[in-house]
């Protein structure tokens, strides 16, 4: 046994080593000294309950939470309404709207979604033409009503203003069309993602860009607008013939955006590697694509090429953003509908979580199922999706002093994991409430919840408990709130949720 090494912890973080071979143990009813390592282990192993308690001192008060799997709706993640709001009938049928304005529906007052999930966040697209009826007089009251809207509704708003679609009643602002001239015949031209107007012409990053640039001057960081989409070229704003535009149009139409949202995330549709490579270079750049779910859509027409196999995968690494998640939110849109992969494309339960673990791969925050209905037969899959889907917070454990007096801090460790597939982008706070008949009392730590990545964290702080603050039992809680009115925002997976929404760990005295 000579050199074994023999490991106790004597006390938080302090770690006792023993070397056997070194200590000299008093054995034999002789009384005489010998080195008997053998009896030196069994005295640590008698002594190891007492080494081995002192890991948690006296006095502290453990808690570690017991978790829930229930679905959360929590800011910023899971599906979207498109066009709708929370509590609004579905499409019918797997067709769908975008571009138009909203046509808003008489609400009843009740925010469920039959058939869909509860969401945080709506999504509105329209076109350049609704938003620029004459040159340089914005629209703002669409954009206006849908925020206060989505904020009535318990969500907030994610907006592309796309420049055109397909067809005349899609087509760019009257205006800048008489200003132009009506060809539509640019080399950009196919039957799917077509050029209408010249994007080179000078005057397409002066007018489109300059509607852009005063929508950041007037939105940026306005706290119900969630994101918005780099959008600005092709049919539907989907990016179609980006790689064909010159550096200078590419540039003048991506930094219509950077320059002017600094504080509303921005997410960029995978176009090409010139355009994205230099969005992400003018700062954090979350990413986007529309067709979600292509297993073969088009395959007979396209030499059995598809998104999910042979262009996202590729493109997520080819064009830099495979790491934007760290810092900027991915969402993603389904191509068609649920009910269209079902009765059209025939997908089964397979080919569903195919798809949905590519998009937990690609670490996807929000999910645009354009307001069409989720089959039942899908819903327990849809339901581990959302579990996964961007953050997931669960409070594994939790510590503090039993005993604390006023003037005095309170200091507490915190071991967090995140069970989703991506951080929390907005800084919300963590907050600990002391409360019991009398007192409520919040304190707000320097936590920057932005960096909990999936996984484990560890956040340990220290509180200063003010020298008025009476003697009694008090209720310690935790919550993470909403910085603009300090109320509690993103529900956690745990237990012990009270009805204003804090959670409560255990009780603490202060003397």
């Amino acid at each position: 046994m000579n050199g074994i090494l023999i490991l106790f912890a004597a006390a938080r973080r302090r770690l006792i080593f023993l070397r056997l071979s070194a200590i000299p143990i008093a054995i034999g009813t002789a009384g005489k000294i010998a080195k008997s390592r053998m009896g030196f282990l069994f005295i640590l192993l008698a002594l190891s309950p007492l080494l081995v308690s002192a890991q948690i001192p006296q006095g502290t008060v453990v808690v570690r939470p017991k978790g829930i799997d229930q679905v959360l709706n929590n800011p910023g993640i899971g599906f979207t309404t498109f066009q709708r709001f929370n509590g609004d009938d579905l499409n019918k049928g797997s067709g769908w709207t975008e571009g138009f304005p909203i046509e808003y529906q008489d609400f009843d007052g009740d925010l469920t979604n039959q058939g869909y999930p509860q969401t945080s966040i709506a999504y509105f697209r329209v076109y350049w033409k609704f938003m620029e009826l004459e040159k340089g007089k914005y629209n703002w009251e669409l954009i206006d009503k849908a925020l206060a809207v989505a904020e009535a509704r318990g969500q907030t708003l994610m907006l592309r203003i796309a420049p055109y679609g397909t067809g005349d009643e899609k087509d760019v602002p009257s205006w800048y069309r008489s200003m132009v001239g009506n060809n539509k015949d640019w080399k950009y031209n196919n039957p799917v993602n077509k050029w209408v107007v010249d994007p080179e012409d000078p005057r397409y990053v002066q007018y489109f860009g300059g509607l852009i640039a005063n929508l950041g001057k007037r939105y940026d960081g306005h706290p119900s607008l969630e994101a918005v989409d780099v959008s600005f070229i092709g049919a539907w704003g989907e990016g179609g013939g980006s790689e064909l535009l010159s550096q200078r149009t590419m540039e003048g139409l991506v930094n219509a955006y950077t320059d002017h949202f600094k504080k509303t995330p921005l997410i960029a549709l995978l176009m090409d590697e010139k355009t994205n490579k230099y969005a992400s270079a003018r700062g954090n750049v979350g990413w986007r694509v529309d067709c979600i779910g292509d297993l073969g859509f088009w395959a007979k027409d396209q030499n059995g090429w598809t998104h999910m196999y042979d262009f996202y995968p590729q493109s997520i690494i080819q064009y830099g953003p495979r790491e934007a998640w760290k810092k900027s939110p991915i969402s993603l849109e389904i191509c068609g509908t649920f009910l269209g992969w079902r009765d059209q494309q025939h997908y089964g339960m397979q080919e569903v979580k195919y798809i949905f673990d590519q998009c937990l791969k690609w670490h996807i925050s929000s999910f645009n199922a354009k307001s069409s209905p989720v089959p039942a037969e899908w819903e327990p899959l849809v339901k581990d999706w959302l579990n996964k889907m961007g953050y997931r917070f669960v409070l594994r454990r939790f510590s503090y002093p039993q005993t604390i007096k006023a003037s005095e801090k309170l200091t507490f460790e915190s071991w967090w994991e995140n069970q989703g597939v991506a951080p929390c982008y907005k800084q919300f706070a963590l907050a600990i409430r002391l409360r019991n008949e009398t007192e409520s009392i919040p304190f707000f730590t320097k936590a920057d919840i932005r960096d909990w990545l999936p996984g484990d964290n560890i956040y340990d702080d220290a509180l200063l408990i003010p020298k008025g603050l009476k003697a009694g039992q008090y209720d310690l809680q935790v919550a993470i709130v909403d910085p603009l009115n300090n109320k509690p925002k993103i529900q956690l997976a745990i237990e012990g949720k009270e009805k204003d929404g804090w959670y409560t760990l255990g009780k603490i005295k202060i003397e």
